[in-house]
């Protein structure tokens, strides 16, 4: 095509788009159609009459494109600018979608958590796209350098080590920026580890509370246990396999022994595992048997409503039990677990009969 053109000049305007072309009419025999950005325009030639028409071929230029629209409606060479949020495998390089495929492919720019990582799936789909890191020690000093670029009409992709990005991850700050500045923001669907967890575990899908990881200090973790016990829905956590033992003591602590749970490992992986049974049968099983890689532990929610029992019975049934020579703390777990009632309500309960004797 280029042989056909002597000279090519496209000028860009906010919603007017000029053109000033100037061919060589000895080499028009192999005119076809080309594209342009769509935010320039598209020039066809058609048929073997094209010299006599040149003056008269016709310019388009698209000043306004839906978000939902800036993918579908472009050839396969041509992306939009915008902001791009491209979901990745989490362990099948097989799951990258054809979407998201034609999107790194054509990307002027790809943001990625870890580069070292992500560049194993480019490498694999002989992806050429500059990538830059971007990850939560340098989002805010890369955020205004990403909409300089989004201004000139970059496409920019974010992802990030598995999954879809921002989950868990860093991006929303950039996220916000770039649609109050009016970019378009687009999300490219792909597979995400909790999702795949919970419709796999058997819980109920209906309701659920994605909590991601939990903090890492015990006592943190367990308050933020303690707020979620009353919940009567899914819980779903992101775990590292080496807090995954400590996680689940924590939780049979708070949450109930009984209460049911998956722990789904190496999901989409040769090693992929789904253990289904109890908090407590899940300590004893990585108290045996260490976990290794990714993991996501789905938890049933409570089945008991605390508002049944008012705070007086949960004070009186407290007060019996210390009176047979219960502990305060032993007094509210077993009570906790009798009344169907959280284990801080019955502390508190246990703390004021205390107070009461003295």
């Amino acid at each position: 095509m280029l042989a056909a053109f002597r000279q090519l000049r496209v000028v860009r305007a906010h919603n007017v788009t000029a053109q000033n072309v100037f061919f060589n009419l000895s080499a028009t025999r192999q005119l076809r159609c080309k594209h342009v950005h769509p935010h320039s325009a598209s020039i066809q030639f058609l048929g073997r009459q094209a010299v006599q028409q040149i003056r008269s071929c016709s310019f388009s230029a698209v000043a306004h494109t839906e978000a939902s629209d800036l993918t579908a409606s472009q050839p396969d060479d041509v992306l939009a600018p915008g902001l791009y949020l491209v979901g990745t495998p989490i362990g099948n390089l097989e799951d990258l979608s054809v979407r998201a495929l034609k999107i790194l492919q054509n990307a002027t720019v790809i943001l990625a958590e870890d580069t070292r990582h992500s560049r194993k799936l480019l490498n694999h789909y002989g992806i050429r796209s500059h990538m830059y890191s971007f990850h939560q020690h340098n989002e805010h000093s890369k955020q205004n350098k990403v909409l300089e670029q989004l201004s000139q009409g970059a496409s920019v992709a974010v992802i990030s080590d598995a999954g879809m990005p921002l989950i868990s991850d860093p991006g929303s700050g950039l996220v916000a920026a770039a649609a109050a500045a009016g970019y378009p923001v687009v999300p490219i669907a792909g597979p995400s580890a909790f999702l795949l967890a919970l419709v796999a575990s058997g819980l109920s899908s209906t309701r659920f509370t994605f909590v991601g990881f939990l903090p890492d200090k015990p006592k943190h973790r367990q308050q933020e246990l303690q707020d979620l016990a009353d919940l009567a829905h899914t819980l779903v956590f992101y775990v590292p396999p080496h807090d995954l033992l400590d996680v689940l003591q924590d939780a049979v602590q708070v949450l109930g022994a009984e209460r049911r749970c998956v722990v789904a490992r190496e999901l989409t992986k040769v090693h992929e595992q789904l253990v289904r049974c109890t908090l407590q049968e899940a300590v004893s099983v990585y108290t045996q048997t260490p976990a290794k890689g990714e993991v996501t532990l789905v938890v049933d929610g409570a089945t008991h409503v605390a508002d049944e029992v008012t705070a007086e019975e949960v004070k009186v049934q407290v007060a019996a039990l210390m009176s047979s020579g219960q502990s305060t703390s032993s007094a509210a777990k077993i009570a906790s677990k009798q009344l169907g009632v959280p284990r801080r309500q019955a502390y508190a309960a246990a703390l004021g009969v205390q107070r009461d004797k003295q």
